[in-house]
């Protein structure tokens, strides 16, 4: 009998929760997911683990007649690469669906004359090819792994601190992300270092540059208000994409951790625990993918 009692209890929870996120995914038409963390993890010999029910989420919400984009801030590679990658783990994404903070770089520098002197990993110089690196007038710097020895910070400080209006761009700022390994230190840490010891502060190029997430937008052709920002990350994916007038969501994937969200609620159900299996990113996407497409089907 009380076995009876608990799970009516939980299935009616699990009705509250559904008719709530009815009411939270209202108007969507265009969904923006990241992809370290929330599509697979980093890391290995195959360069990567898709998270269980990622591959066949990300091929529901295409069937379902949804925009979608792909808003990450990985540097590990060229984008060409990356979705290279990506695709050979099994997903069906294309270069030109995702938004990556190298490529967006690259525009910046273009646009402004700028010579860069770049501390990032070395599968992602290619990114560079095209521009003037000759006497530095600024620093680039992304998630350079290894690359981040003493000397290598050191050469970037000393380029900073020589010029009389130092430029720096980072390419992200996250602390930390997820491998199959475990965590690992994220670019956000080395930027903070420079940014102290020059006296100044960084232009991030990347989440959650609001910019960032306008670009991603713009492709979809939606407003903010008709998306919703699918991240692990509760400062630059759900953080950044609030900011931008987007909804957001965090999956208890990647990066996640209970003592990340501590005092921070930017999504109303976030700390509900009647719905705390929704945050998992098979659950989020699949069990509710279907409202979303019936609203699709109405609003076209």
């Amino acid at each position: 009998m009380r076995q009876v009692q608990v799970q009516l209890a939980a299935a009616g929870r699990a009705v509250r929760a559904m008719a709530a996120w009815a009411e939270q995914l209202a108007g969507v038409k265009g969904v923006v997911l990241d992809i370290s963390g929330v599509l697979y993890d980093s890391g290995g010999e195959g360069g990567g683990v898709p998270i269980p029910g990622s591959i066949e989420a990300v091929e529901k919400i295409k069937a379902s007649g949804l925009k979608l984009r792909f808003c990450t801030n990985e540097t590990e590679t060229t984008r060409d690469k990356f979705v290279e990658k990506l695709q050979h783990l099994g997903f069906n994404i294309l270069v030109n669906e995702v938004t990556a903070p190298a490529p967006a770089a690259c525009r910046i520098l273009k646009e402004r004359n700028l010579r860069p002197h770049l501390l990032i990993r070395d599968e992602l110089v290619p990114e560079f090819d095209q521009l003037d690196k000759t006497n530095p007038n600024c620093v680039v710097i992304g998630d350079a792994a290894d690359n981040f020895s003493y000397k290598n910070l050191n050469d970037a400080f000393r380029i900073l601190i020589g010029m009389e209006n130092p430029i720096l761009l980072s390419l992200g700022r996250g602390r930390y992300y997820k491998e199959t390994d475990g965590l690992k230190l994220d670019v956000g840490v080395y930027m903070k270092a420079l940014e102290y010891a020059c006296d100044i502060q960084a232009e991030v190029v990347g989440k959650p540059a609001k910019t960032f997430f306008q670009s991603a937008l713009a492709e979809m052709g939606v407003e903010p208000e008709q998306a919703i920002m699918i991240g692990d990350d509760i400062v630059n994916d759900v953080g950044g994409a609030q900011q931008c007038g987007m909804r957001a969501l965090q999956v208890r994937t990647g990066k996640y951790r209970p003592t990340c969200v501590s005092g921070y609620a930017p999504f109303p159900s976030l700390s509900d625990p009647s719905i705390q299996y929704l945050f998992h990113f098979q659950n989020v996407i699949l069990l509710n993918l279907e409202m979303l497409m019936q609203q699709n089907e109405i609003l076209r």
